[in-house]
């Protein structure tokens, strides 16, 4: 019997996607080595204090249809930490906060000014919730479906101030397979004739699980090297070598990267121009959220769209209306997000300018609200956040296997058509993770490497 040796596997990056990957492999018995640019590992769950509760640098929660993130939160013993609460949304439209979850809401929206509008946009939400394919929609913007299906006013008052303020000048390619799947992830957390939806939290942050996870990639041997910049992966003829921008040289049967196309087209070896092309085609965004500790609620709401383009940000996401106040000291905390590109003048300012620049439009929101509620405000951005997936971009996805044998990419590309999210994240590691180890076994056979 030939004697079982484990592959030498690196994860280079310590979000969500790699670190479950990298668990995965650990637990078929290989030794993984995983290597984050950041200071600490979760990407977008990553978190700080206030009032000494843990909460994330970005706005997150559970939908009840995320059944891996269930799934992985029962595995690590941690789903009785879940709490679940009916929420509310909202429009902010000309100067005004529509209440925007239910079916009555729709038929009390006053900016769509006759009932055919209303109903109309009912029909098409219920159409859109009842599909389960999304075929087509992958060659039709998003924009152009509103308007030939829920009718131009609804279109110009609800879909298109939020996705220019989401898109900004592309918005008019973004495709509707994209617009689809958000909103039928959207109504999941809902039943059919529900005013409110249910989502989740986890007691003490999610990075409980991000934590649960970095302990049992130690126990199982692994390895996470924090503020290790990848500078370059090259394929000589028996290995895979990642070599750090200080220098380190290390070598590999196989890499896994779990960073945006545009990192890895950085540090990958070449790739032919068909795989590279299509990696460069797609554009991504950055994520900017400021987070305030309030000593009162701002809205009656716990998401907020802003649908209006003189506003500067996209939601108002009011994170203690799903948490409770309580776990924070008493705090309301809230999320003012939108989403950039890297040139943005807004990634140029601090707190407080960013702060100032955003409280006009905050007291638009709530005309009472002064400077003084707010006790503790913090900024985060993170750049290439978001794929922006465009018309047709179902063509221009790549393989998780690029041409360079043993390296694999698995980033929030690769979830097209969703909308990036802890759920999907841990699929995509888990998918990833498969893949290597089903090439692993076609190349050396189950006995071993």
């Amino acid at each position: 019997m030939i004697e079982e040796r484990p592959a030498s596997i690196a994860v280079i990056g310590a979000g969500v996607a790699g670190l479950v990957a990298a668990y995965r492999l650990l637990q078929r018995g290989h030794t993984v080595r995983i290597f984050e640019a950041g200071p600490q590992p979760g990407g977008l769950l990553r978190t700080f204090e206030v009032g000494g509760e843990r909460l994330e640098c970005f706005y997150h929660h559970l939908f009840t249809s995320d059944g891996a993130a269930i799934r992985l939160l029962d595995e690590l013993g941690l789903l009785k930490t879940v709490t679940w609460r009916t929420t509310r949304m909202g429009i902010f439209y000309n100067d005004h906060v529509y209440p925007f979850t239910s079916p009555w809401d729709l038929m009390r929206f006053r900016p769509l000014l006759g009932i055919r509008d209303r109903v109309r946009l009912g029909v098409v939400a219920l159409q859109l919730r009842r599909n389960q394919s999304g075929e087509g929609f992958d060659e039709i913007s998003a924009l152009e479906w509103m308007r030939r299906h829920a009718g131009g006013r609804a279109a110009n008052v609800v879909w298109e101030p939020l996705l220019r303020g989401k898109f900004g000048d592309i918005a008019d390619q973004v495709s509707m397979a994209w617009l689809w799947n958000r909103l039928r992830l959207r109504f999941s957390s809902r039943s059919l004739l529900s005013r409110r939806e249910v989502l989740g939290y986890q007691r003490g942050s999610f990075g409980l699980w991000i934590d649960a996870l970095v302990r049992l990639i130690g126990v199982l041997g692994g390895t996470i090297h924090l503020n290790e910049r990848i500078a370059s992966v090259t394929r000589n003829d028996e290995a895979l070598e990642v070599e750090t921008e200080a220098g380190a040289r290390h070598s590999f049967d196989a890499v896994v990267a779990t960073v945006s196309n545009q990192a890895f087209l950085g540090m990958a070896p070449p790739l032919g121009d068909e795989y590279a092309g299509k990696l460069s085609s797609l554009i991504y965004q950055g994520a900017l959220c400021m987070v305030l500790s309030l000593d009162r609620p701002l809205t009656d709401f716990y998401w907020l769209n802003v649908n209006d383009r003189s506003v500067p940000f996209l939601a108002v996401v009011e994170h203690t209306k799903l948490a409770g106040p309580e776990r924070y000291g008493g705090r309301h905390i809230i999320y003012v997000s939108t989403y950039l590109p890297s040139d943005s003048a807004l990634l140029q300012l601090d707190a407080d300018a960013l702060f100032a620049h955003y409280l006009p439009h905050l007291k638009r929101i709530n005309p009472a609200f002064e400077e003084g509620w707010v006790s503790e405000r913090r900024w985060f951005h993170a750049p290439d956040a978001h794929p922006v997936f465009t018309v047709g971009a179902g063509s221009r996805i790549v393989e998780h296997r690029t041409p360079v044998s043993g390296l694999y990419l698995a980033n929030m590309a690769h979830i097209y058509p969703q909308d990036r999210s802890q759920n999907y994240s841990i699929l995509l590691g888990e998918k990833v993770a498969a893949m290597v180890l089903a090439d692993l076994e076609a190349a050396h056979g189950p006995e071993g490497v």
